[in-house]
């Protein structure tokens, strides 16, 4: 709680300093109907789903704070289906994620409903859901908010593999009780994880041999851009790729 507490007021304090912060830059246009799978309710929860549930292996995705709705995020998820994973993008907020400029619900307002202990119960019970399935092998990647949430379950072995895309609020103790095969993918220009913080991230993990780690720092883009890219920056869309790939062919290594 304290770690959420001071997250919280690292975002206050950007908010106030400058008029425009990573966390929640460029909000996605949502979409519920864009993308190839359907939606269910899988562990309590509405889910974006793609791909075959005859798959023995599983991915999910973890939203930042602007949700499942997210058009990249389900085109994502559409692409590791593609591959062989049964896909699933649960909605961790309920219906309620984040909207940018709304005076009501300022995000320290809005994180006090949407923490990261709540994500972490939510996100095992989904992996346990997807289990009675019959579904024996579940990644996990985690975006921002979702990076938190992803690195809780490495943590604690509940799944085979993670990924985390500039996570939001991850420490160098939560990256010391990591137990199960993980990248980290970050950006140069990140507020939250910053390239030195990353490297610090590296270093511990080259200390854990018998952890598998793979850690890179993307230059030239910001906090978020894997799932907020410009579609007209050939640029951004090209450096987003090539994270979806990193993260795709870390799943095909430690899952199939």
């Amino acid at each position: 709680m304290a770690e959420q507490l001071l997250f919280v007021a690292l975002i206050v304090t950007i908010i106030s300093g400058v008029s425009s912060h990573q966390c929640t830059d460029n909000p996605p246009t949502l979409s519920a109907t864009r993308g190839a799978g359907k939606v269910q309710e899988l562990g309590g929860l509405n889910c974006y789903v793609s791909g075959s549930a005859d798959s023995n292996f599983s991915v999910i995705l973890i939203s930042d704070v602007y949700g499942y709705e997210a058009p990249h995020l389900r085109m994502l998820a559409d692409k590791v289906a593609a591959a062989g994973f049964y896909t699933v993008v649960p909605d961790f907020f309920r219906g309620d994620p984040f909207v940018n400029g709304n005076p009501h619900k300022p995000f320290h307002i809005w994180f006090k409903h949407h923490g990261y202990d709540q994500g972490f119960e939510d996100a095992k019970a989904i992996v346990k859901a997807i289990k009675r399935n019959g579904i024996s092998r579940i990644g996990v990647a985690g975006f921002c908010w979702g990076g938190k949430v992803n690195v809780e379950l490495t943590k604690h072995a509940y799944i085979e593999a993670g990924v985390l895309l500039h996570p939001s609020n991850v420490s160098i103790q939560d990256i010391r009780g990591v137990k199960v095969p993980i990248s980290i993918l970050g950006a140069e220009i990140d507020q939250f994880s910053p390239p030195k913080l990353v490297r610090k991230f590296e270093a511990v993990l080259k200390k854990k041999p018998e952890v598998d780690s793979f850690v890179k720092i993307f230059p030239g883009v910001q906090h978020g851009w894997t799932i907020r890219y410009n579609d007209d920056d050939k640029l951004a869309v090209k450096s987003a790729e090539e994270a979806h790939n990193a993260m795709l062919h870390w799943f095909i290594k430690h899952l199939k």
